[in-house]
């Protein structure tokens, strides 16, 4: 019986997770995207670039920042959020990386 419990726990458990990651903040987070790929586009255009493609950082790239020209900024909550940055290198390109932070939590460190 306590066997059993275990199991069904972690399958509720599974379920739930999975549903919270389909939930409400990354279908936020990708509107974001969505809007921040749109307003690139509309800054390259007028500063006679190519647009960015975004890119999922990975640890230990190397990055070649000169100038952020947005952040689309982490969801406030407390857990590990998508996040991304566009920034101009100092080759003049553009270049939009995603990552994950810790969100922001109300009682951090305090």
């Amino acid at each position: 019986m306590k066997f059993m419990n275990i199991i069904a726990f972690a399958g509720t458990l599974a379920i739930s997770s999975s549903v919270l990651a389909e939930g409400g903040g990354d279908k936020a987070f990708e509107k974001m995207m969505a809007a921040n790929a749109k307003a690139m586009e509309q800054y390259a255009i007028s500063q006679g670039k190519s647009a960015p493609v975004a890119k999922q950082y990975e640890y230990g790239m190397k990055l070649d920042v000169v100038k952020v020209v947005s952040m689309v900024r982490p969801a406030k909550v407390c857990a590990v959020v998508p996040a991304a940055m566009t920034y101009e290198d100092s080759e003049g390109q553009l270049n939009t990386i995603r990552y994950t932070v810790a969100g922001e939590c109300r009682n951090r460190g305090g």
